[in-house]
């Protein structure tokens, strides 16, 4: 199993820190999929230290979600070691990550995220000063490289390892390739190899069966899914169920999509209240509806919603809908394209 420091999870498999997904409402569906361990979304150090409402609400943990590991950002060693003590104190994460592989440029400009992948030394300086001041573990999630010119993934890892960093997570992609291209697993292989603490892959893992191949190939000690379980908590209990048992359990229902959606939003709504939780909600109901029959033309219905009663409402009659297709049975006013639309 999976042991980062004294933490040891159930199973190797782990929820990628999403910015704007993996809030307390998805993480804990996706622990109660039996996932071992769940990241939260990045934060940065600067938002931490100046304590806004907003930031403090992202460092939320549910004790229902852990263990959890609560991820931090910034380029500055003195805010991050600043950042890190807050979580460290005053939260009951279980595990501080840092980020440096954020590709987007508002990060890599602040001297943060990927741009880290360029300066072993100075991965080495950031994540050894951060755990010379907390007590809790530290990990480290980053890229391969820059770009392909710059892939200095070995060194890195070992710079994390001599820094007292407890596990890294690797993406097999470089900062030049955002989310585009394939991930080179055989990097993560060269990681795993060069480094005694554990290695999480991550990268091109959609399927149970990528997950296996991913850990034969790279003999990484956990599996990181990210967009594979955007929508689709059921890829992670399914994960979990082939890498334990070699069993592939078969895809939702349709009607299991729509009410694990709508417990989402119930606890989005809870969280942040109605009229912002339903205007996020509206992404991850696109990625919940996605491969349904008829599916695009309920996604431009929803989009315009701002009620999570009428939201419901128009799932479920979704669902009725697709029954009376499968069943060839007629459509009814209540049930067709244009009443699901009212």
């Amino acid at each position: 199993m999976l042991k980062i420091g004294g933490i040891e999870m159930k199973n190797q498999v782990v929820l990628a820190p999403m910015a704007g997904v993996c809030n307390p409402a998805f993480r804990l569906i996706a622990k109660e999929f039996g996932t071992g361990l769940v990241c939260a979304e990045m934060v940065s150090d600067k938002a931490i230290i100046h304590g806004n409402k907003r930031t403090r609400e992202m460092l939320f943990v549910d004790e229902r979600e852990k263990p959890l590991s609560l991820q931090i950002f910034g380029g500055d060693r003195e805010s991050l070691v600043e950042a890190a003590k807050v979580v460290d104190q005053e939260t009951n994460a279980d595990i501080i990550d840092i980020n440096m592989g954020c590709p987007v440029p508002k990060v890599t400009k602040c001297d943060a995220g990927a741009r880290w992948l360029l300066d072993p030394n100075k991965i080495y300086e950031m994540v050894s000063a951060v755990v010379e001041s907390v007590n809790k573990p530290v990990t480290v999630k980053m890229r391969i490289g820059w770009d392909s010119e710059h892939i200095y993934a070995v060194e890195n890892a070992r710079a994390v390892e001599r820094a007292g960093g407890q596990a890294v997570s690797v993406h097999g992609r470089t900062r030049e390739q955002l989310y585009t291209g394939l991930a080179n697993w055989d990097i993560i292989k060269e990681v795993k190899e060069a480094v005694s603490i554990p290695v999480i892959g991550n990268g091109d893992v959609a399927s149970p069966e990528d997950a296996r191949r991913m850990l034969d190939l790279t003999n990484c000690d956990g599996v990181m899914i990210g967009r594979g379980a955007l929508g689709n908590p059921w890829m992670l209990y399914r994960t979990i169920e082939y890498l334990q048992s070699g069993e592939l359990l078969p895809d939702p229902s349709p009607e299991e999509k729509i009410r694990i959606a709508i417990l989402h939003m119930d606890r989005l709504v809870a969280l942040k209240g109605e009229a912002v939780a339903v205007r996020e909600m509206r992404k991850h109901l696109a990625w919940y509806l996605k491969g349904l029959k008829g599916s695009a033309r309920i996604k431009d219905v929803i989009m315009e919603e701002t009620k999570r009663d009428d939201m419901v409402r128009i799932l479920d009659q979704f669902v009725s809908q697709l029954h009376m297709v499968e069943n060839d049975e007629p459509f009814t006013s209540a049930a067709s394209p244009a009443a699901v639309a009212q």
